[in-house]
């Protein structure tokens, strides 16, 4: 993904059917399969950025209607990148405009003869208007299987997956699902589009390092057969399914009916030299991160990830706060139906992607809008409903950095999740104000909205290397003395109403330049290229605390909400 505006085109045929990212319909990963081909488009593309004055000049001359080169020079681009992270062009570093992507496919001849083939070209994600990461062709039947939503509940040591397919192409078929578990066997059958299965014994999907046995994944075959003009067709999909609950009470969040405490980070899909381009070697790293340092939860600040993120945290057990690009929301004019008509698109978009996802156990709408406005509070109230009804399965919020009697946006959400830079961004080194100040904060909003409160914000700016003492702003020992006293108030309510903690950041990450940020964000606990700072040891030693404490022994536990839950 790059920082600006991309128009991508490839020679690709009369058979393709479409760009997958503007698609209504169904968001299914796309597979290998006895009835799926994929074909990676990653690796070199001609580029070419419109530098013109009004960055339209590429539309007024049709680009897009010959080869690339033929309009002017052009430059070779890796995908998935972030092109503004690899040129040596000082006017590329900074560019916020229209740039073209070019590359010619040639397909095989199974895919162009067989009229019984769907071919798509599917963009994985796009920021702004349409920037590429991973590229790909995939084809299907043109009868196939569209979508796939799967639930999951527990009744007394049963599990049971409730499931509705979604077929396009043709009304006369037949489904047949099957269940299996992580050792192949089968252990439910089904037909039809909808329908429940029941896996007595159940293994539950559990979180890192809440349970011996965590992050258990059983796989739902689903085989489609249809007659159409053309002969016979058929469609196979598996999908990874994780059985849990999730459940909220006035002070607790549940997962299998057992409290859970968010003890994690944010992030950002950053790095070097790729920025936030999609890269396999850099997911494994950190999640190898993620794991020694104990951390069992994470929030897409502030949007979607790539969905092999997504895959990544079924299989390991981490915690996913899903949050949708709402970032930016400051300003009165930015309330008003247009937008609000937006928001609730991508909210349908995001659930439609990640709904299946075990991982996921919470909706975020926004990050730091301006909640105190009498327009947020309608209009935070209307996209959190409508994300209820996309997925009642799940809680909904939104953080927040307002003024806990001023925030109109709160009594809709919940789970309170709260910003706050204490000794930061106001009281400049006065470090023992930390302890009092969070107290007051978590005690006016519980007595105010009797819900539990995550702490989804805290850190400091910190330079690796720079060391003082007695702790001063930007050193090692400042970034880890103001988390001591953050842990020390988090720990006077974290077993009573907040269920979790999370850092800012991860890692350090690139922003664009201004007189406050040093080569980007500083606040990570590891540099940009994913080394430790002294913060890092620290929070590892808490995470590893706290994951011991809150461990429960191997045993199938029954997922029954209190009876004072007040979301299920």
């Amino acid at each position: 993904m790059a920082r600006g505006s991309a128009v991508a085109w490839a020679a690709l045929g009369p058979l393709l059917w479409g760009c997958a990212l503007g698609l209504q319909g169904g968001m299914l990963y796309p597979q290998e399969s006895p009835s799926r081909e994929c074909k990676e488009l990653d690796g070199l593309w001609s580029f070419r950025a419109d530098f013109s004055d009004n960055r339209r000049r590429g539309f007024e001359e049709q680009w897009y209607r010959r080869p690339l080169w033929e309009s002017g020079p052009t430059v070779d681009m890796p995908v998935p990148s972030s092109f503004n992270d690899i040129s040596q062009d000082w006017r590329l570093r900074h560019f916020v405009g229209w740039v073209w992507y070019e590359r010619e496919v040639i397909l095989p001849e199974r895919w162009t003869q067989d009229l019984r083939t769907r071919v798509v070209l599917r963009i994985g994600s796009a920021h702004s208007y349409a920037i590429v990461r991973s590229v790909l062709l995939y084809t299907t039947p043109t009868t196939y299987i569209d979508d796939i939503t799967v639930t999951t509940s527990v009744e007394q040591d049963s599990g049971l997956v409730n499931y509705q397919i979604s077929v396009k192409g043709s009304n006369l078929f037949k489904l047949e699902v099957r269940l299996l578990d992580a050792e192949n066997k089968v252990v439910a059958n089904g037909t039809g589009t909808q329908g429940q299965l029941k896996v007595p014994g159940v293994s539950l999907w559990w979180p890192y390092l809440m349970h011996e046995r965590p992050a258990y994944l059983y796989s739902l075959e689903v085989q489609l057969t249809a007659q159409t003009s053309l002969g016979p067709v058929s469609d196979f999909y598996t999908l990874p399914v994780g059985i849990r609950t999730v459940a909220v009470t006035k002070s607790q969040f549940l997962i299998n009916g057992k409290p859970f405490y968010f003890h994690g980070v944010n992030k950002h899909e950053d790095a070097d030299i790729r920025g936030k381009g999609f890269d396999w070697p850099l997911l494994v790293k950190d999640f190898n991160l993620l794991r020694w340092l104990g951390a069992n939860a994470f929030r897409t600040s502030h949007y979607p990830y790539a969905e092999e993120v997504m895959q990544m945290c079924d299989r390991y057990g981490i915690v996913v706060i899903d949050e949708c690009p709402g970032v930016g929301l400051a300003l009165p004019q930015f309330f008003n139906n247009v937008s609000l008509h937006h928001h609730m698109q991508v909210m349908e978009e995001v659930v439609r992607r990640d709904k299946n996802h075990p991982a996921v156990v919470m909706w975020s709408v926004a990050n730091e809008p301006a909640s105190h406005l009498e327009s947020a509070g309608y209009y935070l109230k209307m996209v959190i409903a409508h994300t209820k009804s996309l997925d009642p399965s799940r809680p909904v919020t939104f953080v927040s950095n307002s003024n806990y009697a001023a925030d109109k946006g709160a009594p809709y959400v919940d789970v309170i999740c709260l910003n706050s830079y204490y000794s930061w961004y106001h009281d400049y080194g006065h470090l023992e104000l930390i302890q009092l100040q969070l107290a007051t904060q978590f005690e006016n909003w519980y007595k105010k909205y009797q819900k539990p409160i995550i702490q989804s914000e805290y850190g400091a700016e910190t330079i690796a290397g720079f060391h003082q003492d007695p702790p001063l702003m930007f050193t090692e020992e400042y970034q880890k003395s103001l988390l001591e006293q953050y842990h020390l108030g988090l720990d006077q309510k974290r077993r009573k109403y907040v269920v979790g903690e999370l850092i800012w950041n991860f890692a350090d990450f690139m922003t664009e330049q201004s007189p406050t940020r040093v080569l980007g964000n500083k606040k990570g606990i590891f540099t940009r290229q994913r080394q430790p700072k002294s913060a890092a040891f620290l929070l590892r030693e808490r995470y590893w605390k706290i994951a011991n404490e809150t461990r429960y022994p191997h045993s199938v536990a029954k997922s029954q909400c209190l009876e004072n839950s007040l979301f299920t």
